[in-house]
């Protein structure tokens, strides 16, 4: 239960805070912070402007990589905050300084927890006293864990009051949840609620059937709803229900937790819903080992890969570990290609989980805590998320990519958070120009959107596509089971029309995916290092695109520029397959391209391509760029086809068939 949480004669319950504890204000002004650390000033919320707290606070801050190989949360807590740094590249908050400074309650800006799906960020605030996280507003994903976790979540005139010494009613903190959500805080987190619940001191009723045109996600979640009486049911947003969950996965940088907190919660013989359709994969820290950073992590890691073995073996569970060191894939694609179906709905530990919607299913991340729970029980609790749809039309130019929309979509509508918290839904005419690899960027990158998640409709070429690769089942038959929305479905985020032969060429600067920028406008950008690969951009397609640029390079006498280091790491067996049948391997050899067996590599900082010193600039192909994220240097993020012709330029450059013409200098100012 909640400290902060009082129970008094009657049942009335009030949140307070703690006579001698103490609150944390994360400011812009790095400084400041750590003036509070060192006891010297405490702040009033009443004398703080919201605009000088930080805002965009990502989970890599949080809990960097190397705190992550710690599975227990009390480990985590010790190092909280590891990735907040300042501009000479040093800690902000030390190691046990947020656990030994007396706070219990954290303050900052607008979308607090943006980033990876990883609950160890909420856990090392948790476990380290703070129950009470003050924001102007929070990423979904980070939302949900902190409710799963138990931690009550206030604005900034909730704080100003309890600083006061006001006791306040605990519904002014839960009043804008729905029942269920609220029913989790009050009792203490999502166990605790599951607990009660097949208890039956719990019930969580189905809602009231409705006639009203439905989203796709609507539509999904309406067909999975748990419960008496739910045949027909049509569902809007804030709908809360609990829905059965198709399937799911984790990796070996969360598995050891979900069996942790399953071992604590349900004793050494616990069971899980569905194995069949649940997969753990060795992905994310199959290359670690090479990173000389992460040398000192060797045996936490190691840990990490014994436990998710353990796990596999006690559940029965799908088996995507390396092999005689070789991975089978990223999880993300590995899982479109192999079980992630239409109108299914699926959960797994990573935010990228959303790139299952290009398969026409509805997928999302979340947490340990709450995945442990739904693979449990088979079912897990949903609050309807609101959608908003984009209506492509036209078709791409040569050179652009949909790598270029979804820059664009961040720098223009993920900036102003009209996708927060919200499923992102891509139909129109101009979709059907887009190959099924290019529609899982689409949703792959829904979660840089800080969007709830991403989902493609179904045609004849999804059809096909999955027909290949299920066997058994025709095209004929996977098209039956396509969603789409209804003609009045309703769109809280609008409907948003975009011309797809309008994109141009863009990169995001260092820092965060939304810094969109377009390469014309760039200036001279010199490079150190290339980055092809990770699930964004390392399917069939992604490989196509490389070769188009290398293809292109060689027949005018170009190889990689001198000085400049292009790494391509396939997304996954079959794309490595793939590239040799094209005879892409050879020719990725003789442009000068270092090619890595498939795994998540330097995206996270954990293999080749990663940079060594702040001075280094990136131009890679993965979907996020956070500070120190995939080494201490400056990163730059772009499409296959850019990252391709700017290791043959040696500075970041969009692509043109024919740009690399004998007569162009080495460090020709394409466009």
């Amino acid at each position: 239960m909640n400290p902060l949480i009082k129970t008094h004669s009657g049942g009335k319950r009030t949140v307070a805070l703690t006579p001698g504890k103490r609150i944390l204000f994360l400011f812009k002004d790095l400084e400041k912070i750590r003036r509070q650390l060192r006891g010297e000033v405490n702040f009033s919320m009443s004398e703080v402007d919201p605009a000088d707290l930080l805002d965009d606070i990502n989970t890599d801050v949080m809990t960097p990589a190397w705190v992550c190989f710690r599975h227990k949360p009390e480990d985590i807590a010790l190092d909280a905050y590891a990735g907040l740094i300042d501009q000479e590249q040093k800690r902000v908050i030390e190691t046990r300084a947020l656990l030994d400074g007396g706070f219990e309650a954290i303050v900052s800006g607008a979308r607090k927890g943006t980033g990876s799906s990883r609950e160890t960020a909420p856990q090392c605030e948790k476990w380290s006293g703070i129950h009470l996280v003050i924001a102007s507003s929070f990423a979904p994903i980070h939302l949900r864990n902190n409710i799963n976790l138990g931690q009550l979540m206030g604005d900034y005139s909730l704080l100003a009051r309890l600083q006061t010494g006001e006791e306040i009613p605990l519904d002014e903190f839960t009043a804008r949840f729905d029942s269920v959500t609220r029913a989790t805080l009050e009792h203490g987190g999502l166990f605790p609620f599951i607990e009660k619940y097949q208890r039956g001191e719990l019930t969580v009723s189905v809602p009231a059937p409705k006639k009203r045109g439905m989203t796709m996600a609507e539509k999904i979640l309406s067909s999975h709803v748990v419960g008496p009486n739910n045949q027909g049911v049509s569902l809007e947003p804030n709908d809360a229900c609990l829905v059965r969950v198709d399937g799911g996965y984790s990796h070996e940088f969360t598995t050891a937790q979900v069996h942790h907190f399953l071992s604590q919660e349900y004793g050494a013989d616990y069971k899980v819903k569905n194995a069949s359709k649940l997969a753990v994969f060795e992905d994310h820290l199959l290359y670690a080992d090479g990173v000389p950073r992460m040398a000192p992590f060797k045996a936490q890691i190691e840990t990490l890969r014994r436990l998710q073995r353990e796990f596999q073996r006690h559940t029965g569970v799908r088996d995507y570990s390396a092999k005689d060191g070789v991975s089978p894939g990223i999880c993300h694609q590995v899982a479109r290609e192999h079980f992630v179906d239409p109108g299914d709905f699926i959960q797994a530990t990573d935010s990228h989980t959303c790139m299952g919607g290009g398969n026409n299913a509805l997928t999302w991340g979340v947490g340990a805590t709450e995945y442990a729970g739904l693979i449990y029980s088979g079912f897990t609790f949903v609050k309807v998320p609101e959608s908003i749809r984009f209506e492509l039309t036209g078709e791409l130019s040569v050179g652009i990519t949909a790598k270029d929309v979804m820059l664009h979509i961040l720098a223009t509508y993920a900036v102003r958070e009209d996708t927060l918290d919200r499923v992102m839904e891509f139909g129109g005419p101009g979709l059907a120009s887009l190959s099924m690899d290019e529609r899982a960027t689409l949703c792959n990158m829904a979660t840089e959107c800080t969007a709830r998640s991403g989902i493609c409709e179904g045609d004849e070429l999804a059809a096909q596509w999955l027909a290949a690769r299920r066997p058994g089942k025709s095209a004929a038959q996977i098209a039956k089971t396509f969603v789409s929305p209804d003609p009045d479905a309703h769109y809280d985020g609008g409907v948003h029309s975009i011309d797809l032969g309008t994109i141009e060429s863009m990169v995001a600067k260092p820092g965060d995916p939304t810094y969109g920028a377009k390469i014309k406008a760039l200036g001279v950008v010199k490079i150190d290092i290339a980055y092809a690969g990770s699930c964004t951009a390392g399917k069939e397609h992604d490989l196509d695109f490389y070769a188009t640029v290398l293809q292109d390079a060689l027949a005018s006498g170009r190889r990689v520029a001198s000085g400049v280091r292009l790494v391509l790491q396939f997304g996954s067996a079959d794309v490595r397959e793939y590239a040799r049948a094209k005879g892409y391997l050879e020719l990725f050899d003789r442009a000068g391209v270092e090619t890595i067996n498939p795994g998540c590599g330097a995206c996270i900082g954990c293999g080749p391509g990663v940079s060594s010193g702040p001075e280094q600039v990136t131009v890679s192909a993965i979907n996020r760029n956070f500070s120190g994220r995939s080494g201490p240097g400056k990163l730059y993020l772009a499409s296959p086809l850019t990252v391709a012709a700017s290791a043959i330029e040696g500075r970041i450059t969009s692509y043109r068939p024919g740009m690399f013409q004998k007569s162009h200098p080495q460090t020709s100012n394409a466009h």
